[in-house]
């Protein structure tokens, strides 16, 4: 039986994962993640298979998303080459991205020659609120480790980065670069 969210925040890794063992967890998360490949991501990590804890898991997300490309991509990546170096950053790369490949070549080819057809808009347009039910359920986990315990001035870094880019309609990447440093400076100065 997987642990609880809350015991997974924070319960120490396991074991680390064999290469296949993360090729096949990618794997698996990419063929049964369509629309949000993040809450599947973190779920067989940190609630399944325990090999990071929540805050662990946020934390490497942090670094992922601040990094050019797809955050999935660059967290299988991350995660691959903690445990295994580059035979795992290879094995994270492959898994998360060998079936959808295939999949979305596929489906493309289908979408080429049907997409006019009014029942595929439909059921393109009813899948739409399902994704963003997940990625709302995503953050929700993620943010839990990063506001538990008392006042640390990380938290207002959250707190400013989330009014700047979503009710203040600042593009995420100037936002990005003008807390980074601050937060990063905080951080330091917090830990030493």
């Amino acid at each position: 039986m997987p642990p609880s969210a809350t015991a997974a925040d924070s319960a120490a890794p396991v074991s680390p994962p064999s290469v296949a063992a993360i090729f096949l967890g990618f794997l698996t998360i990419s063929l049964i993640a369509f629309g949000g490949v993040l809450p599947w991501a973190r779920r067989m990590i940190v609630e399944q298979k325990g090999w990071l804890s929540g805050t662990e898991f946020t934390e490497m997300l942090a670094l992922c998303q601040f990094l050019p490309g797809p955050n999935i991509v660059n967290l299988s990546v991350a995660l691959g080459a903690r445990f295994h170096g580059i035979p795992g950053a290879f094995a994270g790369f492959g898994g998360i991205m060998v079936m959808p490949m295939a999949i979305v070549m596929a489906l493309g080819a289908v979408y080429e020659r049907y997409g006019n057809l009014p029942a595929l808009h439909g059921i393109l347009a009813g899948l739409a609120p399902a994704a963003a039910g997940l990625v709302i359920a995503t953050v929700v986990k993620i943010g839990l480790p990063v506001f538990r315990g008392g006042f640390h001035v990380g938290k207002l870094f959250a707190v400013v980065a989330f009014a700047a880019v979503a009710l203040l309609h600042f593009p995420l990447p100037y936002v990005v670069v003008a807390l980074a440093p601050f937060s990063v400076a905080a951080a330091w100065w917090r830990l030493r």
